[in-house]
Protein backbone atom coordinates (compact mmCIF):
# COMPACT_ATOMS: atom_id res chain seq x y z
CA UNK A 1 0.00 0.00 0.00
CA UNK A 2 1.64 3.39 -1.19
CA UNK A 3 0.62 6.68 0.57
CA UNK A 4 -1.69 7.55 -1.74
CA UNK A 5 -4.28 4.80 -1.53
CA UNK A 6 -4.42 5.62 2.03
CA UNK A 7 -8.08 6.26 3.50
CA UNK A 8 -9.16 7.20 6.97
CA UNK A 9 -11.22 4.51 8.05
CA UNK A 10 -10.97 4.84 12.45
CA UNK A 11 -10.18 7.14 14.76
CA UNK A 12 -6.79 7.41 16.38
CA UNK A 13 -5.94 5.66 18.89
CA UNK A 14 -4.88 8.37 21.10
CA UNK A 15 -3.01 12.10 20.01
CA UNK A 16 0.08 11.34 18.07
CA UNK A 17 3.78 11.75 20.11
CA UNK A 18 6.78 10.91 18.47
CA UNK A 19 9.73 10.57 20.93
CA UNK A 20 12.47 10.04 19.06
CA UNK A 21 16.11 9.71 21.38
CA UNK A 22 19.28 11.62 20.73
CA UNK A 23 20.53 8.35 18.60
CA UNK A 24 17.41 8.96 16.56
CA UNK A 25 16.86 12.80 16.26
CA UNK A 26 17.99 12.79 12.49
CA UNK A 27 15.33 10.39 11.15
CA UNK A 28 13.10 11.08 13.78
CA UNK A 29 12.89 14.62 12.08
CA UNK A 30 12.43 13.14 8.63
CA UNK A 31 9.98 10.72 10.00
CA UNK A 32 7.88 14.16 11.58
CA UNK A 33 7.99 16.46 8.42
CA UNK A 34 6.47 13.20 6.73
CA UNK A 35 3.16 12.95 9.45
CA UNK A 36 3.04 16.72 9.38
CA UNK A 37 3.05 17.02 5.73
CA UNK A 38 0.19 14.12 5.51
CA UNK A 39 -1.86 15.13 7.94
CA UNK A 40 -1.97 18.54 7.15
CA UNK A 41 -3.11 17.67 3.40
CA UNK A 42 -5.43 14.65 4.56
CA UNK A 43 -9.38 15.42 3.77
CA UNK A 44 -12.28 13.90 6.36
CA UNK A 45 -15.46 14.46 7.53
CA UNK A 46 -14.48 13.76 10.83
CA UNK A 47 -11.51 15.88 11.78
CA UNK A 48 -13.17 18.31 13.14
CA UNK A 49 -14.48 15.81 15.87
CA UNK A 50 -13.78 15.74 19.27
CA UNK A 51 -11.75 11.94 18.39
CA UNK A 52 -9.64 13.86 16.04
CA UNK A 53 -8.29 16.64 18.82
CA UNK A 54 -4.67 17.21 18.10
CA UNK A 55 -4.59 15.32 14.88
CA UNK A 56 -2.98 17.91 12.84
CA UNK A 57 -0.11 19.80 14.52
CA UNK A 58 2.89 21.96 13.22
CA UNK A 59 5.18 19.15 15.08
CA UNK A 60 4.01 15.49 16.58
CA UNK A 61 7.80 15.67 18.47
CA UNK A 62 7.68 15.39 22.03
CA UNK A 63 10.33 16.91 24.09
CA UNK A 64 12.27 14.00 26.42
CA UNK A 65 15.75 14.19 27.42
CA UNK A 66 18.12 12.04 29.62
CA UNK A 67 20.82 14.42 31.19
CA UNK A 68 23.39 12.51 32.74
CA UNK A 69 25.33 13.03 36.79
CA UNK A 70 28.99 13.06 36.66
CA UNK A 71 29.33 9.87 37.62
CA UNK A 72 27.55 8.79 34.97
CA UNK A 73 24.11 7.88 35.82
CA UNK A 74 21.60 9.42 34.32
CA UNK A 75 17.55 10.11 34.61
CA UNK A 76 15.05 10.34 32.09
CA UNK A 77 12.62 13.51 32.04
CA UNK A 78 9.72 14.69 29.66
CA UNK A 79 9.14 18.06 29.20
CA UNK A 80 5.51 18.44 27.81
CA UNK A 81 2.16 16.47 28.80
CA UNK A 82 1.54 13.24 26.71
CA UNK A 83 -1.72 12.20 28.90
CA UNK A 84 -3.74 9.58 26.37
CA UNK A 85 -0.83 10.11 23.81
CA UNK A 86 -0.40 7.32 21.27
CA UNK A 87 3.56 7.32 21.69
CA UNK A 88 6.38 6.02 19.78
CA UNK A 89 9.45 5.93 20.65
CA UNK A 90 12.76 5.66 18.06
CA UNK A 91 16.26 4.15 19.16
CA UNK A 92 19.08 3.81 17.47
CA UNK A 93 21.08 1.65 19.83
CA UNK A 94 24.13 1.32 17.45
CA UNK A 95 24.50 5.35 17.52
CA UNK A 96 28.28 5.25 18.59
CA UNK A 97 28.65 8.99 17.73
CA UNK A 98 27.18 9.99 20.98
CA UNK A 99 29.43 10.91 23.91
CA UNK A 100 28.95 11.50 27.68
CA UNK A 101 30.88 12.44 30.91
CA UNK A 102 32.00 9.89 33.59
CA UNK A 103 34.34 11.11 36.16
CA UNK A 104 35.69 14.12 33.97
CA UNK A 105 36.12 11.65 30.85
CA UNK A 106 34.96 11.21 27.38
CA UNK A 107 32.60 7.76 27.28
CA UNK A 108 30.70 6.65 23.86
CA UNK A 109 27.52 5.11 24.39
CA UNK A 110 27.21 1.40 23.76
CA UNK A 111 23.97 -0.77 23.24
CA UNK A 112 23.83 -1.11 26.82
CA UNK A 113 23.80 2.70 27.43
CA UNK A 114 20.76 3.64 24.84
CA UNK A 115 18.86 0.54 26.03
CA UNK A 116 19.06 1.92 29.52
CA UNK A 117 18.22 5.72 28.27
CA UNK A 118 14.74 4.10 26.47
CA UNK A 119 13.86 2.33 29.94
CA UNK A 120 14.41 5.67 31.67
CA UNK A 121 12.41 7.91 29.48
CA UNK A 122 9.55 5.09 29.04
CA UNK A 123 9.42 4.95 33.30
CA UNK A 124 9.25 8.76 32.91
CA UNK A 125 5.63 8.47 31.40
CA UNK A 126 4.42 7.20 34.50
CA UNK A 127 1.51 5.06 33.22
CA UNK A 128 -0.25 8.91 31.63
CA UNK A 129 -0.15 7.76 27.95
CA UNK A 130 -2.93 6.01 26.07
CA UNK A 131 -0.48 3.39 24.43
CA UNK A 132 3.25 3.10 23.98
CA UNK A 133 5.05 1.50 21.05
CA UNK A 134 8.49 1.40 20.47
CA UNK A 135 10.21 1.06 17.09
CA UNK A 136 14.17 -0.13 18.04
CA UNK A 137 15.05 -0.62 14.27
CA UNK A 138 18.34 -2.71 15.56
CA UNK A 139 16.73 -4.99 17.87
CA UNK A 140 18.83 -4.52 21.25
CA UNK A 141 21.31 -7.97 21.38
CA UNK A 142 19.37 -9.88 19.01
CA UNK A 143 22.68 -11.86 17.84
CA UNK A 144 22.45 -13.41 20.99
CA UNK A 145 18.78 -14.59 21.05
CA UNK A 146 19.16 -18.31 21.03
CA UNK A 147 20.91 -20.10 23.91
CA UNK A 148 23.68 -22.78 22.77
CA UNK A 149 25.67 -23.32 26.00
CA UNK A 150 25.63 -21.70 29.36
CA UNK A 151 24.34 -18.26 28.08
CA UNK A 152 22.62 -15.56 28.74
CA UNK A 153 19.46 -14.98 26.61
CA UNK A 154 19.93 -11.15 26.60
CA UNK A 155 17.67 -10.26 23.67
CA UNK A 156 14.74 -12.17 25.07
CA UNK A 157 15.27 -10.30 28.68
CA UNK A 158 15.12 -7.04 27.20
CA UNK A 159 11.91 -7.78 25.09
CA UNK A 160 10.05 -8.76 28.66
CA UNK A 161 11.44 -5.60 30.20
CA UNK A 162 9.98 -3.36 27.63
CA UNK A 163 6.82 -5.35 27.74
CA UNK A 164 6.29 -5.37 31.81
CA UNK A 165 7.49 -1.77 31.04
CA UNK A 166 3.79 -1.23 29.44
CA UNK A 167 5.11 -1.68 26.28
CA UNK A 168 2.22 -2.52 23.44
CA UNK A 169 3.70 -3.02 20.18
CA UNK A 170 7.66 -2.94 19.16
CA UNK A 171 8.84 -2.44 15.66
CA UNK A 172 12.47 -3.68 14.45
CA UNK A 173 13.37 -4.16 11.28
CA UNK A 174 15.19 -7.43 9.76
CA UNK A 175 15.74 -9.08 12.67
CA UNK A 176 18.74 -10.88 12.99
CA UNK A 177 15.99 -13.95 14.05
CA UNK A 178 12.17 -12.90 14.35
CA UNK A 179 11.65 -16.39 16.50
CA UNK A 180 12.87 -14.04 19.67
CA UNK A 181 9.00 -12.81 19.55
CA UNK A 182 8.16 -16.12 21.33
CA UNK A 183 9.36 -14.92 24.39
CA UNK A 184 6.41 -11.82 24.14
CA UNK A 185 3.41 -13.60 22.74
CA UNK A 186 0.56 -11.53 24.08
CA UNK A 187 1.98 -8.77 22.71
CA UNK A 188 2.71 -7.07 19.04
CA UNK A 189 6.02 -7.63 17.80
CA UNK A 190 6.96 -6.60 13.64
CA UNK A 191 9.77 -7.15 12.18
CA UNK A 192 10.09 -5.49 8.62
CA UNK A 193 11.71 -5.97 5.75
CA UNK A 194 14.11 -3.43 3.54
CA UNK A 195 13.91 -5.17 0.44
CA UNK A 196 11.58 -2.35 -1.18
CA UNK A 197 14.09 0.06 -0.48
CA UNK A 198 16.73 -1.52 -1.83
CA UNK A 199 15.93 -2.24 -4.89
CA UNK A 200 14.34 1.33 -5.33
CA UNK A 201 17.97 2.62 -4.73
CA UNK A 202 19.80 0.45 -6.49
CA UNK A 203 17.60 0.74 -9.70
CA UNK A 204 17.70 4.52 -9.03
CA UNK A 205 21.79 4.75 -9.41
CA UNK A 206 22.38 2.21 -11.77
CA UNK A 207 21.27 2.27 -15.08
CA UNK A 208 22.57 -0.79 -17.26
CA UNK A 209 20.74 -3.54 -15.09
CA UNK A 210 19.01 -6.53 -16.74
CA UNK A 211 16.81 -7.86 -13.99
CA UNK A 212 15.76 -11.10 -14.92
CA UNK A 213 16.91 -14.90 -14.74
CA UNK A 214 19.81 -14.63 -17.56
CA UNK A 215 21.20 -11.64 -16.14
CA UNK A 216 20.45 -11.38 -12.30
CA UNK A 217 21.01 -13.10 -8.99
CA UNK A 218 20.50 -12.86 -5.25
CA UNK A 219 23.19 -14.33 -3.51
CA UNK A 220 22.64 -15.31 0.42
CA UNK A 221 26.57 -15.28 1.94
CA UNK A 222 25.65 -17.53 5.03
CA UNK A 223 23.03 -19.91 6.41
CA UNK A 224 21.20 -17.09 8.32
CA UNK A 225 20.12 -15.23 5.20
CA UNK A 226 18.88 -17.69 3.40
CA UNK A 227 15.62 -16.72 3.83
CA UNK A 228 15.71 -12.89 2.89
CA UNK A 229 17.52 -13.87 -0.29
CA UNK A 230 14.47 -16.62 -0.94
CA UNK A 231 12.10 -13.88 -0.89
CA UNK A 232 13.87 -11.29 -3.31
CA UNK A 233 14.87 -14.16 -5.59
CA UNK A 234 10.82 -15.27 -5.66
CA UNK A 235 9.76 -11.77 -5.99
CA UNK A 236 12.32 -10.50 -8.67
CA UNK A 237 11.83 -13.82 -10.64
CA UNK A 238 15.49 -15.02 -10.93
CA UNK A 239 17.71 -17.49 -9.10
CA UNK A 240 19.13 -17.46 -5.47
CA UNK A 241 22.58 -18.87 -4.59
CA UNK A 242 24.01 -19.02 -1.42
CA UNK A 243 27.11 -19.90 0.66
CA UNK A 244 27.72 -22.12 3.82
CA UNK A 245 30.37 -21.66 6.29
CA UNK A 246 32.56 -24.73 7.45
CA UNK A 247 33.54 -24.09 10.92
CA UNK A 248 36.35 -25.12 13.43
CA UNK A 249 34.27 -26.80 16.03
CA UNK A 250 37.38 -27.86 17.92
CA UNK A 251 38.22 -23.76 19.19
CA UNK A 252 36.53 -20.73 19.29
CA UNK A 253 38.19 -17.21 18.54
CA UNK A 254 35.93 -13.80 20.30
CA UNK A 255 33.61 -16.47 21.41
CA UNK A 256 33.06 -17.69 17.86
CA UNK A 257 34.33 -20.98 16.01
CA UNK A 258 36.45 -19.54 13.00
CA UNK A 259 35.19 -19.99 9.25
CA UNK A 260 37.46 -22.39 7.67
CA UNK A 261 36.14 -22.08 4.14
CA UNK A 262 32.75 -20.42 2.21
CA UNK A 263 31.44 -23.37 -0.22
CA UNK A 264 29.05 -22.14 -3.02
CA UNK A 265 25.79 -23.84 -3.70
CA UNK A 266 23.67 -22.60 -6.47
CA UNK A 267 23.49 -22.49 -10.36
CA UNK A 268 26.24 -20.78 -12.67
CA UNK A 269 26.79 -17.10 -11.96
CA UNK A 270 29.14 -16.17 -14.47
CA UNK A 271 28.05 -13.12 -16.31
CA UNK A 272 25.56 -11.62 -14.17
CA UNK A 273 24.82 -8.97 -11.67
CA UNK A 274 24.36 -10.29 -8.12
CA UNK A 275 23.42 -8.77 -4.71
CA UNK A 276 24.40 -10.09 -1.89
CA UNK A 277 21.80 -9.86 0.65
CA UNK A 278 22.43 -9.82 4.58
CA UNK A 279 20.57 -8.38 7.74
CA UNK A 280 23.75 -5.93 8.81
CA UNK A 281 27.54 -5.58 8.30
CA UNK A 282 29.74 -5.96 11.03
CA UNK A 283 33.31 -6.39 10.10
CA UNK A 284 32.10 -7.00 6.81
CA UNK A 285 34.73 -9.98 6.12
CA UNK A 286 31.49 -12.49 5.32
CA UNK A 287 30.43 -10.09 2.63
CA UNK A 288 33.84 -9.52 1.46
CA UNK A 289 35.00 -12.94 0.98
CA UNK A 290 31.90 -14.07 -0.54
CA UNK A 291 32.31 -11.33 -3.17
CA UNK A 292 35.97 -12.14 -3.86
CA UNK A 293 34.68 -15.79 -4.55
CA UNK A 294 31.90 -15.05 -7.21
CA UNK A 295 34.31 -12.65 -8.78
CA UNK A 296 36.90 -15.57 -8.90
CA UNK A 297 33.21 -16.88 -10.92
CA UNK A 298 33.53 -14.50 -13.54
CA UNK A 299 30.43 -12.29 -12.22
CA UNK A 300 29.68 -8.76 -14.19
CA UNK A 301 28.73 -6.55 -11.08
CA UNK A 302 28.58 -7.10 -7.06
CA UNK A 303 25.90 -5.00 -4.97
CA UNK A 304 26.08 -5.55 -1.24
CA UNK A 305 22.92 -5.07 0.24
CA UNK A 306 22.40 -5.16 4.11
CA UNK A 307 19.65 -3.06 6.33
CA UNK A 308 22.40 -1.89 9.41
CA UNK A 309 25.79 -0.75 7.72
CA UNK A 310 27.76 -1.50 11.32
CA UNK A 311 31.87 -0.96 9.74
CA UNK A 312 33.16 -2.20 13.25
CA UNK A 313 36.35 -2.90 11.43
CA UNK A 314 36.30 1.09 9.89
CA UNK A 315 35.77 1.26 5.95
CA UNK A 316 39.39 1.22 4.93
CA UNK A 317 38.40 -2.77 3.45
CA UNK A 318 35.83 -1.53 1.48
CA UNK A 319 37.64 1.07 0.00
CA UNK A 320 40.55 -1.66 -1.26
CA UNK A 321 37.73 -3.80 -2.15
CA UNK A 322 35.73 -1.36 -4.53
CA UNK A 323 39.85 -0.43 -6.12
CA UNK A 324 40.33 -3.51 -6.52
CA UNK A 325 36.38 -4.11 -8.30
CA UNK A 326 35.59 -6.82 -6.33
CA UNK A 327 32.54 -4.45 -5.56
CA UNK A 328 30.55 -1.68 -7.25
CA UNK A 329 28.19 -0.67 -4.38
CA UNK A 330 26.88 -0.92 -0.87
CA UNK A 331 23.44 0.30 -0.02
CA UNK A 332 22.74 0.04 3.72
CA UNK A 333 20.07 2.08 5.16
CA UNK A 334 19.61 5.26 7.45
CA UNK A 335 18.58 2.93 10.23
CA UNK A 336 21.77 3.22 11.77
CA UNK A 337 24.26 5.73 12.39
CA UNK A 338 25.88 6.84 9.39
CA UNK A 339 29.60 8.47 9.66
CA UNK A 340 30.50 11.29 7.31
CA UNK A 341 33.13 8.96 6.10
CA UNK A 342 30.95 6.62 5.16
CA UNK A 343 28.24 9.12 3.57
CA UNK A 344 31.40 10.37 1.39
CA UNK A 345 32.55 7.31 -0.04
CA UNK A 346 31.95 6.74 -4.01
CA UNK A 347 30.46 3.37 -3.65
CA UNK A 348 28.26 3.86 -0.99
CA UNK A 349 24.27 4.00 -1.38
CA UNK A 350 22.20 5.44 1.62
CA UNK A 351 18.64 3.87 1.62
CA UNK A 352 16.07 6.08 3.16
CA UNK A 353 13.41 4.38 5.83
CA UNK A 354 11.73 7.68 7.07
CA UNK A 355 8.84 7.66 5.11
CA UNK A 356 7.92 4.14 5.61
CA UNK A 357 8.63 4.39 9.16
CA UNK A 358 5.86 7.12 8.88
CA UNK A 359 4.02 5.46 7.04
CA UNK A 360 3.95 2.52 9.85
CA UNK A 361 3.11 5.41 12.52
CA UNK A 362 0.39 6.91 10.60
CA UNK A 363 -1.63 3.89 10.26
CA UNK A 364 -0.95 2.13 13.44
CA UNK A 365 -2.31 5.16 14.74
CA UNK A 366 -5.36 5.02 13.21
CA UNK A 367 -5.49 1.18 14.51
CA UNK A 368 -5.43 -0.05 10.69
CA UNK A 369 -3.23 -3.64 9.66
CA UNK A 370 0.26 -2.95 8.77
CA UNK A 371 0.43 -6.66 7.11
CA UNK A 372 0.36 -4.77 3.27
CA UNK A 373 3.34 -2.56 4.39
CA UNK A 374 4.84 -5.83 5.84
CA UNK A 375 4.60 -7.53 1.81
CA UNK A 376 5.88 -5.12 -0.14
CA UNK A 377 5.86 -7.54 -3.45
CA UNK A 378 3.20 -5.13 -5.09
CA UNK A 379 5.78 -2.22 -4.66
CA UNK A 380 8.79 -3.97 -5.92
CA UNK A 381 7.19 -5.19 -8.84
CA UNK A 382 5.90 -1.76 -9.71
CA UNK A 383 9.38 -0.48 -9.25
CA UNK A 384 10.94 -2.81 -11.30
CA UNK A 385 8.46 -3.19 -14.00
CA UNK A 386 8.61 1.08 -14.30
CA UNK A 387 12.39 0.41 -14.63
CA UNK A 388 12.47 -2.08 -17.51
CA UNK A 389 9.79 0.20 -19.48
CA UNK A 390 12.13 2.97 -18.68
CA UNK A 391 14.90 1.72 -20.56
CA UNK A 392 13.13 -0.69 -23.42
CA UNK A 393 13.13 -4.24 -21.45
CA UNK A 394 10.40 -6.66 -22.10
CA UNK A 395 8.17 -6.79 -18.97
Amino acid sequence: MIYEEKTIETIPVGPLGLIPLKSCAELGEKVNRHLVEWRRERESEHKSTIAFTGYQRDNYIIDAQTPRFGSGEAKGTIEESIRGDDLYFMVDICNYSLTYSLCGMVNHMSPDDHFQDLKRVIAAIGGKARRINVIMPYLYESRQSIRKNRESLDCANALQELVNMGVENILTFDAHDARVQNSTPLHGFETVPSSYQFIKALLKCEDDLRIDNENFMIISPDEGSMNRAIYLANVLKVDMGMFYRRRDYSKKVSGLHPVVAHEFLGPKVAGKDVIIIDDMISSGDTMLEVAELLKSRQVRKIFLCSTFGLFTEGLEKFDTAYEKGLIDRVLTTNLAYQSPELLSRPYYVSCDMSKYIALLIDTLNHDLSISRLLNPVDRITRCVNNYKKEHGQPV
